[in-house]
């Protein structure tokens, strides 16, 4: 009888690891769910944070190529002489 004892003293002290050990891995999956589910709602609140911050680059580096663009276009002996020409008109009228 005192074999059949210690099988279930034994026994029930597995049980009661194995049941420890599933708490612990269910308190574990339980706390990262809650972190996983507060990351996913900060997302869903400002999902684009950081576009408007791209956008504004692209449209920086879109003017100033432009800017470049007409400079170079104003510069060329062409173009002098057809704005010189204008001017000469407005100024004669």
């Amino acid at each position: 009888m005192n074999g059949t004892m210690d099988e279930a003293a034994l026994n029930e002290g597995r049980a009661t690891g194995l049941r420890g050990m599933v708490g612990a891995w269910r308190e574990r999956a339980v706390r990262r769910a809650c972190l996983l589910d507060a990351r996913l709602r900060t997302l869903a609140a400002e999902p684009e944070e950081g576009a408007a911050t791209a956008e504004y680059a692209v449209v920086l580096v879109a003017a100033t190529g432009f800017a470049a663009l007409l400079v170079a276009i104003l510069k060329s002996g062409t173009v002098k002489t057809l704005l010189t020409d204008i001017i000469k008109q407005a100024l004669n009228v």
